[in-house]
């Protein structure tokens, strides 16, 4: 049996789980329109490639990535493209962002596709390559893209798998139905990624010990594999990625750092199930499971939901009671957030819908000052001080924040769940993290701007230095022509001609000088598509370093992410300029 190890902190919250998993996992009616935000993604938003009135096939590319830290969108049903713009999406904010609405036309008529059964011959580049082009990202968290933390191409081995089917948060069972029903097929993406990883010495399936029947589904598959089931006590939040890190391997992830900095990789079970059905199957992420549960719904139930499919679709297939519950919330009741709308659509890292009665899950009661008890400290999963941090967030000490190591916060809620004084603690805590971010995004224009003034500055006093050379050489070189006057005209006694005047030495030096470096700078055309061509390569392997930094950073929560952003864009920039002037050369 596999050694387990104690995290700090922490809170057990009721469960209600059981409520959801009494029924197999069902399908929805497809929804008469789906909206597809283009960024469900930590990275930039997807572009669009397809336009209003075109029709589509399930499965077709409506977005393509932009960057490295990117992945595409794919169309969840056939039907017609409706319309590219702005709606709200799933965001506490109700703030609105760029979409694309498909009308569908009920045939649900795929792509044609196919996938790889003999995984194990093809380079771990390629299926990075095939996970990249079905639009996988992280299903559990954030929603980081798969290809980029699967890339082979890291400097140090991954030695240590770990995927992580803890599920710890009250109410949500998406992923213990999945290990319950399809759990050959999730055993089978484990090996793929094993594959992709270069097949690390441990590969181990977090889980806690309140999914009884997932752990027996699962048995009967890993036997011969290496992969074992790791089973733990249920604490919530050991879903985390450094607490199950910790919980299986003793292992602390220093702060700012990735798990494939100490040779790991950490996948979420949905996001391991995708990659099976992208490889072997060939079918992009177009659907999830998804819990939809609560008192105000009359059907508590796992579906397979389409990506798109509005939450209002969810409620009304499950009989919600809008008098009996106050609030709709995506996600679970310790990390989720209110919708400000049924209508926003469900995403690819959307894992629950909850619909709590009054009763079930009360309104929130104001907050009242806080009487330094110590009990969040003592549930911070992250080792962290709550109180001293809701005093820098109120203050807005922003160094002082960061002294006290804010961006370690997962936002798990523990500490805003013990407050006997009801303060909205993780609330504060992500204000100051937005407030941060937003200073260094400026101090970053800003120091961009100070660059290019003080650059512009220095090319306009070297253009005037350089004049001033140029007005001082013919000083000098009129002074030298006053100095050596040309002969005197003569007569030339055979002819009776005038003898021409020469010019003198030194000013004939001066004109030929000037011929010379005038002729040195007219390159010839070959030589000047040859320059701009070494330029253009040089640029792109630019564009590629900068790309992976900022990948880095966006991975690791860095604070030099919008540096590393306003590298990228200034080289694609310097890029297009070669490529437009080899264009104009060549033409």
């Amino acid at each position: 049996m596999n050694k387990t190890w104690v995290t700090p902190g922490g809170v057990h919250p009721p469960e209600n789980k059981l409520q959801s998993v009494t029924q197999g996992i069902g399908q929805l009616p497809i929804p008469e329109t789906l909206v597809i935000p283009l960024s469900q993604h930590i990275g930039a938003a997807a572009i669009p490639c397809v336009e209003v009135g075109q029709s589509v096939l399930k499965g077709q590319v409506i977005a393509k990535p932009a960057g490295v830290v990117s992945i595409p969108m794919h169309a969840p049903t056939s039907g017609t493209v409706s319309a590219i713009e702005h709606r709200p999406i799933a965001h506490s904010s109700g703030m609105l962002a760029p979409c694309i609405e498909i009308t569908s036309d009920g045939a649900d008529t795929w792509i044609e596709h196919e996938g790889i059964s003999d995984y194990e011959h093809i380079s771990p580049t390629k299926l990075v390559e095939m996970v990249g082009n079905a639009g996988i990202s992280g299903m559990g968290g954030a929603g980081f893209p798969s290809a980029v933390k699967l890339n082979p191409g890291r400097q140090r081995p991954i030695d240590t798998l770990i995927v992580n089917a803890t599920e710890c948060e009250p109410y949500i069972t998406a992923d213990d139905s999945a290990i319950r029903e399809r759990a050959a097929e999730i055993v089978e993406g484990i090996k793929i990624l094993s594959a992709i990883l270069g097949h690390p010495h441990h590969i181990m399936i977090g889980i806690e010990d309140n999914k009884p029947e997932a752990i027996e589904a699962l048995a009967p598959h890993i036997e011969g594999t290496g992969i074992s089931v790791v089973v733990f006590p249920t604490k919530y939040p050991s879903g985390g990625e450094k607490q199950l890190i910790y919980i299986l391997t003793g292992q602390e992830l220093p702060s700012g750092k990735l798990p494939a900095d100490i040779g790991m990789v950490c996948i979420n079970i949905g996001t391991t199930y995708a990659i099976k059905r992208a490889i072997i199957d060939g079918e992009p992420l177009v659907s999830r499971v998804t819990t939809v549960t609560g008192d105000a719904v009359g059907i508590q139930r796992n579906y397979d939901t389409l990506i798109g499919t509005p939450v209002s679709h969810l409620l009304s297939h499950n009989k919600y009671d809008q008098q009996a519950g106050g609030r709709v919330v995506m996600g679970g009741p310790m990390m989720g957030f209110t919708l400000p709308s049924a209508e926003v659509p469900i995403v690819k890292t959307t894992n629950c819908i909850l619909a709590p009665s009054y009763a079930e899950i009360p309104d929130d009661e104001p907050a009242q000052p806080c009487i330094r008890c110590g009990m969040c400290a003592e549930a911070c999963p992250a080792s962290l001080l709550p109180q001293q941090l809701f005093w820098y967030a109120q203050a807005q000490d922003h160094e002082r924040l960061e002294a006290h190591n804010l961006f370690d916060c997962i936002e798990c809620g523990a500490c805003s769940y013990v407050c006997p004084s009801n303060i909205p603690l993780v609330q504060y805590y992500r204000a100051a993290k937005g407030e941060i971010r937003h200073a260094q995004d400026e101090k970053v224009k800003a120091d961009h701007a100070r660059e290019r003034f003080e650059f512009h500055k220095e090319r306009i006093e070297q253009a005037e230095r350089e004049k001033e050379e140029k007005r001082a050489a013919r000083r000098e070189a009129a002074l030298k022509a006053k100095a050596n006057p040309p002969a005197a005209d003569k007569t030339d006694g055979a002819s009776g001609k005038k003898a021409e005047a020469k010019p003198s030495s030194s000013a004939a030096d001066i004109i030929a000088a000037a011929q010379a470096r005038a002729a040195a700078k007219q390159a010839s055309p070959e030589d000047q598509q040859a320059k701009l061509e070494r330029t253009i390569a040089a640029t792109e392997q630019r564009l590629i370093v900068a790309e992976e930094k900022l990948a880095e950073a966006i991975a690791s929560d860095s604070d030099k992410q919008a540096v590393f952003s306003a590298a990228v864009e200034n080289t694609r920039q310097k890029l297009q300029q070669s490529k437009t002037k080899l264009a104009e050369l060549t033409a």
